[in-house]
């Protein structure tokens, strides 16, 4: 069902579940940690032999709690590469790409905040990440969400204060729009007038004061602000948590990552707004590697093809305060200390189903929305959302600040979620992009150059080492200098023949380069010519009796390919 709507934890597990047990030779169900409230962290492995190294794509959505399409996408890829493999899949794409798909693993992680999804789901409570609060300093006053009129849910409370900062949105005859609407005061509107904090109580009130608003007042950390690079404290940014990796579910992504140096490619799903985000989030383009900026080039070609979205550099237009860079952020450590091709994507894009103008830097859509786009909201929501955003406002009087108004603004289906009836369609334009990222990575494959038998059962075998794949052996450009891109080594394994040449038990040939340049080829039609050998080497074997002659090439990166060669 998850192509038709938002699943609970137990409906996650129960889909996983059945594909590692339908197909135990292709998928694997794993539990890459254990939440605070006691859930395991779902991981599913895809790929043949699993228990060999191979290079892996991670691909991991649900990150923040109330971001459920990006669970449901990650099964539509899980669903699409197991088909690929059962060979039941409709996919168009040309089979050697299918083939290079087939020669990869894939850690698929849906759902990494499982606490604070089921809660949101259940009652749509705002949870960044997860609910849990391990925070000392909890004595000052803060605001605590609770269902505060009895309907099983948590969202908003407004009363009316002659210096609210908001008011109805009306109509260009003065007509109230929808359920009350509320958007930001101006200095001609006349009142009522409206304060909005969230459905709960006050913790530690003092009778008078009413503390701001904020959105982790009663949930602590933002995972999205709690990975090693670039990390900021709490009193630089809000939600970084208390150090990197200090929740349990961000530290689980942390040791899974050093203990698969073979991931090549990351993708981080996210909601909402129909963007592709790729680094660097704190640095200008022209200092990034150009090698790296080309195949970023790429994705957002398939980007643009499949699924309509721009990809946008988080620096240039992804910065909530212009100069201050978002820090801690997962893409961020998966390019820069993990060495992959890392990009989040914000699925459905509601700015264009409204006929939003574009920006200038996209993040701002997200503040700079005007009456006008507000009033197309509503009317989008009540011709194809079946009215899921806004709810009408009912009168409650509230034990600590006296009458108010619950309801509001839902965010869940329609804003930070496409509605159940397009659900499928994001699904399928985001399947279609990723697998051609997917089909980038690099292909190792040993043959046999040249055989010379010589005197004395002597014989003499020249082996290519070449990668086929688009990405080279060691991933993008910039992935080179770090310390767990290790180059790929040759080895031989020798049964019935000794082996006299080479010495060594292994030779190290360095890193192959892919065939993949950008879009464009890294070339001019006005200049065509290409390069020289660096996608392959050779090695020479020399060999005494008869027997067989095993040549491995091997590195942690991508993994062991051999060739088994018979000698007589």
């Amino acid at each position: 069902m998850f192509r038709e709507r938002y699943l609970s934890y137990a409906e996650l597990i129960l889909q996983l579940t059945h594909w590692a047990d339908a197909h135990p030779d292709i998928a694997q169900l794993r539990s890459l940690g254990t939440t605070p409230e006691g859930r395991d962290i779902p991981l599913l492995i895809v790929g043949r032999s699993p228990t060999q190294t191979k290079p892996a794509v991670w691909v991991d959505g649900n990150m923040h709690a109330s971001e459920f399409c990006g669970s449901n996408v990650c099964l539509a890829i899980a669903e699409e590469l197991i088909a690929l493999h059962v060979g039941d899949s409709p996919s168009s794409l040309p089979e050697h790409m299918q083939a290079a798909i087939r020669g990869a693993h894939f850690y698929i992680a849906p759902r990494l905040s499982p606490d604070g999804a089921e809660a949101v789901l259940a009652t749509g409570r705002y949870v960044r990440s997860s609910p849990a609060d391990t925070r000392t300093q909890r004595a000052h006053p803060h605001w605590q969400q609770q269902d505060i009129n009895g309907d099983g849910a948590m969202g908003y409370m407004r009363q009316e204060s002659p210096n609210g900062e908001l008011v109805e949105l009306r109509d260009a005859m003065g007509n109230r729009i929808g359920n009350g609407v509320l958007v930001p005061r101006q200095l001609d509107d006349p009142g009522p007038y409206y304060k909005v904090y969230p459905e709960g109580v006050i913790a530690n009130f003092d009778g008078h004061t009413i503390p701001d608003p904020y959105f982790l007042s009663d949930n602590e950390t933002d995972f999205n602000r709690n990975f090693p690079y670039q990390w900021g404290s709490e009193d630089v940014q809000r939600g970084a948590g208390q150090y990197p990796g200090s929740t349990p579910e961000t530290r689980a992504i942390l040791e899974f990552a050093r203990q698969h140096p073979n991931i090549y490619a990351w993708v981080n799903f996210h909601t909402f707004g129909g963007v592709f985000l790729r680094p660097f989030g704190d640095k200008p383009d022209h200092d990034m590697d150009p090698a790296d900026l080309a195949v970023y080039k790429h994705v957002e070609a398939w980007a643009r093809e499949f699924t309509g979205y721009p990809m946008v550099s988080g620096y240039h237009e992804f910065q909530y305060e212009p100069g201050t860079p978002v820090r801690g952020i997962l893409t961020d450590y998966a390019y820069h200390q993990r060495g992959a091709l890392a990009y989040g994507v914000e699925l459905w894009d509601i700015f264009t189903q409204i006929g939003m103008a574009d920006k200038k830097r996209f993040i701002d859509k997200y503040t700079e929305m005007t009456r006008d786009d507000l009033r197309r909201l509503v009317g989008w929501d009540s011709a194809h959302n079946q009215n899921r955003i806004f709810r009408p406002w009912q009168p409650v009087n509230h034990a600590q600040i006296g009458a108010v108004e619950v309801g509001g603004i839902d965010l869940r289906v329609g804003i930070s979620n496409p509605p159940y009836e397009r659900l499928d369609q994001v699904c399928r334009d985001q399947t279609a992009a990723f697998l051609r990222v997917a089909a980038t990575l690099p292909q190792v494959e040993i043959e046999v150059v040249t055989r010379e038998s010589l005197a004395g059962g002597i014989t003499s075998i020249a082996v290519r080492i070449r990668n086929l794949g688009y990405l080279g052996t060691h991933g993008i450009s910039s992935a080179k200098q770090l310390p767990h891109v290790e180059p790929l080594r040759v080895s031989a394994d020798c049964a019935g023949v000794e082996l006299i040449s080479p010495v060594a038990p292994a030779v190290e040939i360095g890193h192959l380069d892919g065939w993949g340049r950008g879009p464009h080829g890294g070339m001019s039609i006005f200049a065509p010519w290409t390069r020289g050998s660096g996608g392959d080497a050779t090695v020479n074997f020399v060999v005494a009796g008869t027997g067989t002659l095993t040549v491995l090439a091997e590195s942690s990166r991508v993994g062991s390919t051999r060739l088994v060669i018979a000698i007589s």
